[in-house]
């Protein structure tokens, strides 16, 4: 099993691996379920009516199933859009040089924030701030990826502070739709290197470095709401409106068949009881 996965890891994409092959994996998917579903209706109910009622159910099933993926957090690797994130805005060493309003401000207007999301604030600027190196087997690196990179290793700098500005709590109630932009700013610093014996535990709170060339700075990051639900919700709506056409369908024929029935005389009187 563990040589299979590593041959897998090590192969090359192609224009047949994955795409030409993924396409057809779906297509025959489709062809062997929804098909074989098709043909023992079709043989049954005749071709047009045999499509129509497979085609609704499809579509009744697709709205079960999309009305699961907007209102749990399923595990599966399901139709979803962007998770929230936090995107660096602007790095700068001086806090009067700043173009965004935000870090200007922070000092009259910031607010603490909680440890949890100052945990979720700290792996954004480690992701911005660590330089990341290439690997040959995924190509060149580009080049936004090492943009604010100026440290090796999470353990040359630390956070002085974190600070958020911005951001609200909309109430539909009262037409309040869209969000305040959420901004946090973080303050950091190069560390002295670290000198302790090698065993010892490091120091709680290393001192930052006061050398002239030592990294410090302001870096102001916004939060991204992302877009989780938005797929799953159009896909909801798509399913809800083929849905209804199908189910319609199906009674504009039920209808003319009742008309047709009529005309021919073709249709039994109903049994009267005693």
């Amino acid at each position: 099993m563990s040589l299979s996965l590593l041959g897998a890891e090590t192969l090359h994409k192609t224009l047949w691996y994955p795409t030409i092959l993924g396409i057809l994996v779906v297509v025959a998917g489709i062809a062997l379920f929804c098909g074989s579903i098709y043909v023992l209706l079709a043989t049954n109910l005749g071709a047009r009516l045999g499509f129509l009622v497979a085609f609704t159910a499809l579509m009744g099933f697709m709205t079960l199933l999309t009305t699961l993926w907007i209102s749990t957090a399923s595990p599966l690797n399901t139709l979803r859009g962007r998770p929230p994130s936090w995107k660096v805005v602007e790095l700068v060493k001086e806090q009067a040089n700043a173009k965004t309003p935000a870090i200007l401000d922070v000092d009259k207007v910031g607010r603490k924030v909680g440890e949890t999301q100052e945990a979720d604030i700290k792996a954004a600027i480690d992701e911005a701030l660590i330089i990341k190196e290439e690997i040959p087997a995924e190509g060149k690196l580009p080049a936004s990826d090492n943009k604010y990179a100026k440290f090796s290793f999470v353990t040359d700098y630390k956070v002085v502070q974190t600070r958020k500005v911005g951001g609200s709590n909309p109430n539909p109630f009262d037409f309040e739709i869209t969000h305040k932009p959420l901004y946090a700013v973080v303050e950091f610093c190069e560390l002295v290197p670290d000198t302790t014996t090698f065993g010892l535990a490091p120091p709680k709170n290393p001192p930052c470095s006061k050398s002239k060339d030592a990294e410090r700075g302001f870096i102001a990051m916004k939060r991204d709401l992302g877009s989780v639900r938005v797929p799953p919700m159009v896909a909801f709506g798509g399913s809800v409106l083929l849905f209804g056409l199908g189910l319609l369908s199906l009674h504009w024929r039920e209808r003319d068949e009742q008309e047709a029935a009529k005309r021919t005389g073709a249709l039994t009187p109903a049994r009267v009881e005693a």
